[in-house]
């Protein structure tokens, strides 16, 4: 049997309390990021006309961002319309001369069938029309113009990134233990490094989990007003900290 020492074993912080001490000792740091944003992509192969906005000019939803040279699906559109009346034309025929049981009723299908299938060939022609332009899916500006006008540009390929700025986003990391008393719509100030101005915000959306080994969880927050001096991707100093 192994004889007891006389002394008690000191307590030993664990790893996740350590590394969320050391969290909220850290300075926060956030980037702004624009409400929304995407890259706008041609969805036929087509030289593109015209570019109206430049790059970083903003736009309202459903304006003409990208206009496309779409003569030759113009012209597909005219036969198919063509092709269509003479395939109408022959079932309406045929209609009348069964009425006469001057025609089978094989010969009657087909012409009807041909007449269906030239009305889908319109639709379709229709459809690839309709994307010769690109219009704005929401307002907001244009971050990057990816082409040029005369370009010959291929299905998929991205033209264009777009951006929402009418609210900027931060997103940070904090210690999981503020939960106690963090909620959404808690107002906080962060101070931007570009303009050297520090601006109101307030919590968004706190994280749906919490990371178990950094013991923290992610906060998405908005900038509350409207500031023309900040854009998307400035960064700065988020001076939040638990009451006291």
């Amino acid at each position: 049997m192994l004889a007891s020492t006389g002394y008690a074993a000191a307590p030993q912080a664990s790893a996740g309390s350590a590394t969320g001490s050391a969290l909220e000792n850290r300075e926060i740091r956030a980037q702004l990021a624009p409400r929304r944003y995407t890259t706008l992509a041609a969805e036929i192969g087509a030289k593109i006309n015209r570019l109206p906005l430049v790059e970083g000019a903003a736009f309202k939803q459903g304006q003409v961002l990208v206009q496309f040279d779409c003569m030759l699906q113009q012209a597909q559109l005219a036969k198919a319309n063509a092709a269509l009346m003479a395939a109408d034309a022959t079932w309406r025929g045929n209609q009348k001369l069964a009425e006469l049981n001057s025609v089978g009723k094989m010969e009657l299908e087909v012409s009807k069938a041909e007449a269906l299938k030239a009305q889908a060939e319109v639709a379709a022609n229709r459809t690839l029309i309709g994307k010769c332009q690109i219009s704005a899916p929401f307002a907001g500006r244009i971050a990057e113009q990816k082409v040029r006008e005369q370009q010959y540009v291929q299905p998929g390929q991205g033209l264009m990134e777009i951006i929402d700025d009418s609210q900027l986003e931060l997103e940070f990391i904090v210690p999981s233990r503020w939960l106690a008393w963090l909620r959404n719509g808690a107002a906080f100030q962060v101070n931007i490094d570009e303009t050297g101005k520090t601006y109101p915000a307030k919590v968004l959306r706190i994280g749906a989990r919490v990371d178990p080994v950094s013991q923290s969880v992610k906060l998405t927050a908005v900038i509350d007003g409207h500031f023309s001096e900040l854009i998307a991707g400035m960064s700065g100093k988020v001076l939040i900290a638990p009451p006291r």
